[in-house]
């Protein structure tokens, strides 16, 4: 019941967002400017998407020969697909999926490939926080307007809001002051502290901040740390190029320049994280506000996301589905001896 309620919940939300952010497009119109678009700059984004996913299996590779397992490339790029494939089915069920695949072709236990795909994810997460403050350090002119812009409409309404900006820097700098006074508090107090490291919450942020360092601690047992994070870094330079070049589609994005195509990974990232299938609803709204920073329309950016997100989820439900499908013949070809010798 739990579970239903869960995907009925996620399923729900998906479902409002893309209301919420398709309501006043003319898909007719949105349907007609996809079939225009040039299709070689598609199969070219594919491709590097599938190049992402196959490095990201060559590297979780390597993160489990510590552990006295060698996966097959194919097998762990299987595993990833079929992991991928039932994100956009069942919301954060593709670690789980991909680890158990993987113990289907490979025999390697759950817990210990799981734990690798923790370890796995918090280098991802490192990398992406990362790239938000080299995105913020780039286009800090535009992406700092755009959130004052944001915090001026909650605070004021629509009013004149002239000295926004800098009540908004006054503002930061009272509550960065006031996080560093509570901080040296509280590690100067020790009954304090204890109660603190009691409650349910704070125990959870520090068993997650304790896990980030062991992943990145991890990465000393390695054999070979140099290609760990060649790997890391073509998969992460893959995922820029798969939305970049789905610039060059549509006329109206053709014009994007590549800070614009850090923005986009680096929104569409935070977007895919969404407790929606595949991130549906969240990318699109997300991506289709942060684009006008760039000169596009609320309706282009809408489109672009629309195309970007659209052209990623039919190739990953057709790859992944294949992946599945390899996985099923797999088995039964491996049940097979067992039967013929049982019927002997």
């Amino acid at each position: 019941m739990k579970s239903a309620l869960r995907y009925i919940i996620s399923l729900g939300l998906a479902g409002g967002l893309i209301w919420f952010v398709f309501k006043d497009i003319d898909l007719a119109d949105m349907l007609s400017r996809f079939a225009q678009a040039d299709w070689r700059w598609i199969a070219l984004s594919c491709f590097l998407l599938l190049c992402a996913h196959v490095t990201r299996a060559w590297r979780w590779g390597m993160l489990m020969e510590p552990l006295g397992y060698k996966p097959g490339l194919l097998n762990s790029s299987v595993s990833v697909l079929t992991g991928y494939f039932a994100n956009y089915i069942v919301p954060r069920m593709g670690e789980v999926t991909r680890c158990g695949t993987l113990y289907r072709l490979e025999k390697i236990p759950v817990n210990l490939s799981f734990g690798t795909v923790v370890a796995e994810r918090i280098f991802d997460v490192i990398i992406l926080l990362g790239l938000i403050g080299l995105n913020f350090i780039l286009e800090f002119d535009r992406l700092s307007s755009f959130f004052t812009d944001i915090f001026q409409s909650k605070i004021q309404g629509n009013g004149s809001a002239d000295s926004g900006p800098s009540a908004l820097l006054i503002v930061a700098g009272i509550i960065f002051l006031g996080l560093i006074v509570a901080a040296v508090v509280i590690l100067r107090s020790d009954s304090i502290k204890n109660k603190l490291l009691q409650n349910p919450i704070i125990q959870k942020i520090a068993g997650f901040l304790k896990g980030m360092l062991e992943g990145l601690l991890s990465v000393r047992k390695l054999k070979n740390p140099g290609m760990f994070f060649l790997s890391t870094a073509i998969i992460w330079i893959c995922y820029y190029l798969v939305s970049y070049v789905l610039f060059f589609c549509i006329p109206e994005t053709s014009q994007l320049g590549l800070l614009a195509g850090l923005t986009l990974l680096v929104v569409g990232s935070i977007g895919m994280t969404a407790p929606t299938q595949g991130g549906i609803g969240a990318y699109h709204l997300l991506v289709g506000s942060v684009m006008v920073l760039y000169g596009l329309t609320q309706k282009d950016g809408i489109t672009l996301a629309t195309f970007i997100h659209g052209t990623q989820m039919l190739f990953m439900l057709v790859v992944g589905a294949l992946a599945f499908l390899y996985v099923l013949i797999q088995n039964k070809t491996a049940d097979e001896p067992a039967v013929a010798t049982t019927n002997n």
